[in-house]
């Protein structure tokens, strides 16, 4: 079985499962940044690989239809792609990359945390008149505020 890793899970996990473990780009690039020092032991075990774009356009219309695509870095979108392209578990204790894979199909176990028990919708609203918006802007027609992100009702 193949498990895809996110940095996440890598950070709570002490070692890895005895699975083929693969990951993307950026998951290395935060490890490096946070000087994770278990990384010399990993770069041997942990592969990695690049997603597609066919599954990189599934996960952003998945993204876009539950509101979470302001909530998901580039990495995280790699993540989740990369899983549904591989047909492979995710591990990851991130709760909107957890919210997608339910959303796409991709199994997505969680490390440190309860994980989610449903999938949920999001809207942005204003901080400062309160309109709501379907999708994350930097800052409100209106008035000019930033937006914070709301559970859709």
């Amino acid at each position: 079985m193949t498990v895809v890793l996110d940095s996440s899970a890598l950070f709570e996990m002490q070692d890895l499962p005895d699975d083929d473990c693969v990951t993307v780009p950026g998951v290395w690039l935060e490890l490096k940044r946070h000087k994770d020092p278990r990384i010399a032991y990993w770069e041997g075990i942990l592969r990695t690989s690049s997603p597609g774009p066919g599954s990189m356009a599934k996960v952003e219309r998945a993204a876009e239809r539950s509101g979470d695509s302001g909530r998901l870095s580039a990495t995280d979108t790699e993540l989740l792609a990369l899983a549904l392209e591989l047909d492979s578990v995710l591990l990851s204790d991130d709760y909107s990359m957890q919210n997608i894979a339910q959303l796409i199909g991709v199994k997505c176990v969680p490390v440190a945390t309860r994980g989610i028990k449903k999938v949920w919708k999001w809207a942005y609203r204003c901080k400062g008149c309160g309109k709501m918006y379907d999708s994350d802007k930097t800052e409100c027609d209106v008035c000019g505020h930033g937006l914070k992100s709301v559970r859709r009702r």
